[in-house]
């Protein structure tokens, strides 16, 4: 969903852009579940994302180039905070959330890189 707006030449980044943005390949998501299910020594939370987190406007670059359509239209934070509320956080708040227990229990993401992972949607 995160690529609509690109697809249709209308993506930019979102606020400032300075904001981390952690993501993940749907992929590597199934992938994940998949081993849940099957490994008992999987407890408690994970965090589902992918170990190279980026700023929000390195993602709109990159998705603009993998995509081959402009990044030009930034959306300003104000007008989503206004129709969002809380969950407008989620966008422009930013986090930095790594994937440590997955690493450390060995798992291997097939997409590791923002832009391996968007290439794999283009």
């Amino acid at each position: 969903m995160l690529l609509l707006p690109f697809r249709l030449g209308l993506g930019g980044r979102m606020g400032s852009g300075t904001q981390l943005m952690g993501w993940i390949h749907r992929d590597d998501v199934l992938a994940l579940i998949a081993r849940a299910l099957r490994d008992a020594s999987m407890q408690g939370v994970y965090n589902a994302v992918a170990p190279d987190a980026q700023p929000q406007a390195e993602f709109a670059r990159t998705a603009a180039r993998v995509l081959h359509r402009p990044a030009l239209l930034p959306l300003p934070a104000t007008p989503v905070r206004l129709l969002a509320g809380e969950m407008a956080l989620l966008f422009f708040g930013g986090q930095h959330v790594l994937p440590r227990r997955l690493q450390e229990s060995g798992f291997a993401f097939r997409y590791p890189s923002l832009e391996a992972a968007l290439c794999a949607e283009a």
